[in-house]
């Protein structure tokens, strides 16, 4: 069995705003305002453009940010609360 792919909603589905230390994110197809910290703004923006298994996202992000915590229990758990507010998908 493969590794799901993760994938972002499609471009102009949310609005953003920058609400530090928040990202408020607007979905425009529920009409829900979701105030988003870290990291999860960072996984929306590694899903935005491509599809990724959960072991290839987690390289991309290593490769950009210091994460030396960030293990797969930890990024499947971020991962599932994004999918649970209808923020990314798998496929």
């Amino acid at each position: 069995m493969t590794d799901p792919l993760y994938r972002a909603t499609p471009p102009g589905t949310c609005v953003t705003a920058d609400l530090p230390p928040f990202i408020a994110l607007y979905d425009r197809r529920s009409g829900i305002t979701h105030l988003l910290a870290e990291p999860a703004p960072q996984l929306l923006a590694a899903l935005a453009d491509t599809p990724r298994s959960l072991s290839a996202l987690r390289e991309h992000l290593a490769a950009d940010y210091d994460l030396p915590d960030l293990t797969d229990d930890a990024l499947a758990a971020r991962l599932a609360e994004l999918v649970d507010a209808g923020l990314i998908a798998t496929a």
